[in-house]
């Protein structure tokens, strides 16, 4: 398969996870999202480990539609350097990739 992707980014409140959703699935970058947390991270940032908050976002797009989504989240996450990562639906229930499908076709202009 490998036409479908799991996408995963992070925010630090939940409503700046859900802004994010809703403008990538939105715009049909994205059929759906869920919002997780709030998660404990720990992690290295500028030199210094450190520990948090945060709010799990994870979406699900086709490989097609990826890099319009990772620009979308770059240019409207509230970080100036966030965790992007997508990782490939191997297999998944023909319903479910079908709606990936046809949820992320975009809209014709008006």
């Amino acid at each position: 398969m490998g036409d479908f992707l799991q996408v995963s980014t992070a925010t630090a409140t939940q409503e700046q996870a859900v802004d994010l959703a809703r403008s990538a699935v939105g715009k049909r970058l994205a059929a759906g999202a869920q919002i997780v947390g709030p998660v404990v991270s720990a992690f290295w940032h500028d030199g210094e480990f450190g520990t948090g908050e945060e709010w799990r976002l994870l979406l699900k797009t086709t490989r097609a539609r990826y890099k319009e989504l990772e620009v979308h989240l770059l240019e409207h996450h509230p970080w100036r350097n966030p965790e992007i990562a997508a990782v490939v639906i191997e297999t998944g229930s023909p319903g479910c990739l079908a709606w990936i499908t046809a949820s992320t076709q975009p809209t014709e202009p008006a």
